[in-house]
């Protein structure tokens, strides 16, 4: 590897985590816009869901997405199959399934060998081929700071569409991804992880939500999100507002990687995590008891993470079941809905 891409993320301004506009900048950006209006757009930007829908027909719906984001980790084929990844998510987290994408490049043609460009489109088609999607076209810009992602569609029944607002008192909470890739990046970022917790952490933001989006079309899923950019209480949060409901998330119980937890007792935290909790913070009430690394971790960007799904809590065990037998085995059992207090997440 040339010691141009070994410092790749060390040198690519936002690289360290699939970082994102701070929510509350976006939230203002798009207040008051003039939307279009179309009867068969089922969810737009009004809903703030993961992804828009289009009704074709009684029978079918679009599912379309978008997401690229600078490199946040060296090798060029990891760092395409991660993002390929990451914007499939989308579609999963709807209950669709996803057909077709177009690459999306920004790329420093001046300063990066165009052998590096090869190798993370390389990496992308790995994960389109795995996910039976195939590459349509796409869109490359020059530009003095890498950039890589997809635009993706795909198919849904307009009457088995998977939101992020339709949680109900008593479903319980599963997670499908350890958390803390946020941490462990800007880690990598600072040349501080060693090649073993590096190679971890690529394998799980390069696996599909595939296998559990499969898993959970056979239960009674009420709602469903995957956890990226604003962490998973930013996520949670979005799940909960206006939903007259509150959750209760037990610490102890959530999947994350040990040494996130080593780095963030450091102060090793991505910048992403303090937008989050600046604008999320106010919806959350810790346990005296939850450390402060646990909360770091709870506020940390994500990228490529795993599904969050509420399901009914007769079917919790089950589903659980199902996702470890296919080999899902972060899939862990996080929280529950409450009625009390609304609107609040709760972590004890």
């Amino acid at each position: 590897m040339s010691e141009t891409l070994t410092r790749l993320t060390r040198t690519v301004k936002g690289a360290g985590c699939a970082a994102k506009l701070p929510p509350g900048d976006l939230d203002r950006a798009l207040c008051g816009l003039d939307l279009p209006v179309d009867d068969n757009l089922l969810v737009g930007l009004e809903r703030a869901d993961d992804a828009g829908v289009y009704r074709i027909s009684d029978d079918l719906a679009l599912v379309q997405t978008l997401d690229f984001f600078p490199p946040m980790v060296d090798d060029p084929f990891s760092f395409g199959r991660i993002a390929a990844a990451n914007a499939l998510s989308d579609v999963y987290a709807m209950g669709g399934t996803p057909k077709t994408a177009m690459n999306i490049v920004a790329f420093p043609a001046k300063t990066l060998d165009l052998a590096v460009l090869r190798q993370i489109i390389e990496g992308g088609l790995h994960a389109l081929r795995e996910a039976g999607v195939v590459l349509v076209g796409g869109h490359t810009i020059d530009d003095p700071e890498l950039k890589y992602g997809l635009a993706v569609t795909g198919f849904i029944h307009p009457q088995r569409i998977l939101t992020k607002k339709r949680l109900r008192a008593g479903d319980q909470l599963l997670l499908t991804k350890p958390l803390g890739t946020g941490i462990i990046c800007t880690a990598i970022k600072a040349g501080m992880a060693g090649s073993e917790v590096t190679a971890r952490v690529i394998s799980n933001m390069a696996a599909l939500n595939r296998e559990a989006a499969e898993v959970m079309s056979s239960f009674a899923i009420s709602a469903c999100t995957d956890i990226t950019g604003f962490g998973f209480l930013g996520h949670l949060a979005e799940m909960v507002v206006d939903s007259g409901l509150g959750v209760r998330i037990n610490a102890a119980a959530l999947p994350h990687y040990p040494e996130a937890l080593e780095w963030a007792a450091m102060g090793l935290l991505p910048a992403g995590a303090f937008h989050n909790r600046t604008f999320r913070g106010a919806f959350v009430d810790f346990a005296p008891a939850v450390p402060s690394v646990v909360r770091d971790l709870l506020f940390d960007p994500q990228t490529s993470g795993g599904l969050l799904l509420a399901v009914a809590a007769e079917q919790a065990a089950a589903l659980q079941h199902a996702l470890l037998a296919r080999g899902i085995a972060a899939a862990c059992l996080v929280g529950e809905v409450v009625k009390e207090p609304q609107e609040k997440i709760q972590v004890v």
